[in-house]
């Protein structure tokens, strides 16, 4: 593989990366993942994409770039992989939605436990190099003993998507120890940014953004005084470069370190929004963590990562991102 030093890369970072690799994206057409894969193009790399399309979109994708159509849990995998055999696979195909893992927590068990393991196994077989697993810190360690939490906090998430999240981590350890497969974790603290679907169950930066654009009031679960630690997407997906030649083997925290409340991120969002209505309080909703935020000193250590985009800079060019996909 050959080392070529890349100046003034996305975000301001110079950084060396190994270039012309054969990568893998599974869920690339969503919404973080094609902010991956926009990373992963940028930096002139051979990357196809599986995606079911269940919640990702094609025209999410950079022009150019393969797609597959196929469940995770799927045998058609095994097909894609013996054809591809991608050095590196960055798994980001889940069931994101906490509340959807309360309803059914079967189907969210199905998709992010026996999906990620049918392509951990595809991995082993065709002999991928490493594994970077999108994973989640909000959802992880429960109620906090202390934050912001580090790595090494006690694992006790609150709801199945946070627990099938954990068993992926556990068959990525447990793969490395009988075969060849390293892996990177990475543990995402609230996801936002361009491209997030505003109508989904998840999301609530860009749910209740869409809300206040049509003039509709945002519906907060609970007072307001619970707090999140908002980070946003192409910081996630610098990480996810970081990652690429960076840290093996660990798991790495990926937030800022800083609680929002919902009752602040909704004035913020008015004022960017001007829009002059009030939120609609109801009752908490079972799962939810109360106060969350993530310590990601061990990512910039070791990964050289750090968070670059600002919440009032994020939220601005996410308001603007969805106004436009309104019209």
């Amino acid at each position: 593989m050959v080392i070529v030093y890349l100046t003034g890369y996305l975000f301001g970072l110079n950084v060396f990366y190994v270039i012309s690799m054969k990568i893998l994206v599974t869920g690339g057409a969503g919404f973080i993942g094609s902010h991956i894969v926009d990373a992963l193009v940028m930096n002139r790399h051979e990357v196809t994409v599986i995606d079911d399309l269940s919640t990702g979109k094609e025209g999410n994708l950079s022009q150019g770039v393969s797609l597959f159509k196929a469940d995770m849990t799927s045998d058609d995998l095994y097909p894609i992989f013996q054809s591809l055999k991608p050095q590196v696979v960055f798994h980001v195909a889940a069931q994101a939605s906490v509340p959807a893992s309360m309803l059914n927590p079967t189907q969210d068990a199905g998709v992010n436990v026996l999906g990620t393991l049918n392509v951990l196994e595809q991995c082993r077989k065709v002999g991928v190099e490493r594994v970077i697993y999108s994973s989640t810190g909000g959802a992880l360690y429960g109620e906090p003993s202390f934050t912001p939490c580090t790595e090494d906090h006690p694992i006790r998430p609150l709801s199945p998507y946070g627990v099938s999240k954990y068993v992926g981590e556990k068959y990525l350890e447990m793969f490395s120890l009988i075969s060849k497969l390293d892996y990177v974790v990475l543990r995402y603290a609230n996801v936002y940014g361009p491209r997030q679907d505003p109508f989904g169950e998840a999301g609530v930066v860009s749910i209740f953004s869409r809300l206040m654009l049509n003039g509709e009031p945002p519906v907060i679960f609970g007072d307001g005084t619970q707090e999140r630690d908002f980070i946003y997407v192409e910081d996630v997906a610098c990480a996810n470069m970081r990652a690429l030649n960076n840290g093996g083997a660990q798991a790495f925290n990926i937030g800022c370190g800083t609680g929002t409340s919902i009752n602040t991120l909704v004035q913020k969002l008015r004022g960017i929004i001007e829009y002059e209505g009030s939120p609609i309080y109801s009752e908490p909703r079972l799962g939810d963590v109360y106060k969350i935020t993530l310590d990601a000193s061990r990512a910039n250590l070791e990964l050289g990562w750090e968070p670059k985009v600002s919440l009032e800079d994020g939220l601005a060019r996410t308001v603007s991102a969805i106004r436009q996909s309104l019209v």
